[in-house]
């Protein structure tokens, strides 16, 4: 399909095939991936139509959000954006975009009762139509977001490197990306991209690991982390029947604004989580190979230090040492880290 008929059959497939999450055919645009029990908790208190509305595969709600500006690209209902609108606070804000009115129609029906839900004078919430490709006609201005957070949606996109671009325009220096999607383990076959069954169960439109990798490679992100990462079970035979062979996965990824390099790089550092971040007080999961446990210090690369020390988790860590000395490279092979399956295909630090 080219890109106008694929947008076509996204919006009519969320706006008018899919009533409930209950319609789905697969499980590849549903959460694969449990939300940790403090979102659980607050996820049960959500307006049941936005629940009942979502369609999502992982859970890309990182910690230290307070006060921050949160983008929240192919919303939908909203019900990850009316989390976030929590985890911000009074103080921060979240943006919402989609372009399917009938989804649109769900979050803005709700969002004085989540205004309420949490107790704000006002709602630090808005939702607003447009493309993800073009977050400029949306309205979003460069380098003024903390954070870009999506859950299975870039999949549907049909022109993921214009995608990645805006998202890294939108986002400030030190600022991440912080989303799950569904990917796949070679690239697909004309039948399967072009079936608007499968692209709109988030399955013909899933990148093959490889080349999501040279997308970010060519926009210049040279190490990006994978943090979790479900397979994606075909639970219904016909779309089995359809997809053959293929393998799929939920894989949620971080991505950071930063100047980082295309290889683990040892410099020394030494890094030191304080425990400070509420969300996590006992350990702070980087990816899937860096936990790091409270008052532990840890040895990491040159890339690692920067992500814990140049971002807004700057504040929650101690590291030790800088770059003028360089010992090499850096042994950053990935280990099996508890609650992630085994590591998805990332940048230089996997």
């Amino acid at each position: 399909m080219d890109m106008q008929k694929t947008l076509e059959s996204v919006r009519d497939y969320y706006g008018k095939v899919l009533k409930t999450k209950e319609d789905l055919k697969t499980t590849a645009c549903c959460a694969a991936e449990r939300l940790p029990v403090d979102l659980a908790a607050l996820e049960r208190q959500l307006h049941k139509e936005v629940r009942d509305r979502f369609f999502g595969c992982g859970s890309p709600l990182p910690p230290a959000l307070e006060g921050r500006t949160v983008l929240d690209l192919g919303c939908g209902s909203g019900r990850d954006a009316f989390l976030l609108s929590k985890l911000v606070g009074p103080l921060g804000s979240v943006i919402g975009v989609d372009m399917t009115d009938e989804q649109l129609a769900v979050a803005n029906r709700h969002v004085d009762f989540h205004r309420d839900l949490w107790g704000y004078r006002e709602s630090n919430v808005r939702f607003v139509k447009g493309y993800i490709e073009d977050l400029e006609t949306a309205g979003v201005a460069t380098n003024s977001v903390d954070l870009v957070t999506s859950n299975c949606v870039f999949n549907l996109s049909p022109d993921k490197p214009r995608l990645f671009r805006e998202v890294m325009r939108v986002l400030r220096p030190g600022g991440e990306l912080y989303f799950s999607d569904v990917f796949a383990d070679r690239r697909l076959p004309a039948d399967v991209s072009s079936d608007p069954e499968l692209v709109g169960e988030c399955l013909g439109g899933a990148r093959y690991v490889e080349d999501f990798r040279r997308t970010m490679f060519s926009l210049g992100v040279l190490d990006f982390r994978a943090v979790s990462s479900t397979p994606i079970a075909m639970t219904n035979e016909r779309i089995q029947k359809k997809v053959g062979r293929i393998n799929f996965k939920s894989t949620t990824y971080r991505v950071f604004k930063l100047d980082l390099e295309d290889k683990c790089e040892d410099f020394g550092q030494v890094a030191t989580y304080k425990g400070t971040i509420p969300e996590s007080p006992d350990a702070f999961l980087l990816d899937d190979h860096h936990l790091f446990e409270r008052g532990r210090p840890m040895l990491v690369c040159g890339n690692s230090a920067a992500m814990v020390q140049d971002t807004r988790y700057g504040s929650h860590f101690e590291v030790q040492g800088d770059k003028s000395r360089h010992f090499g490279l850096f042994d950053c092979a990935p280990t099996a880290t508890a609650g992630t399956t085994a590591p998805a295909a990332a940048g230089a630090c996997c």
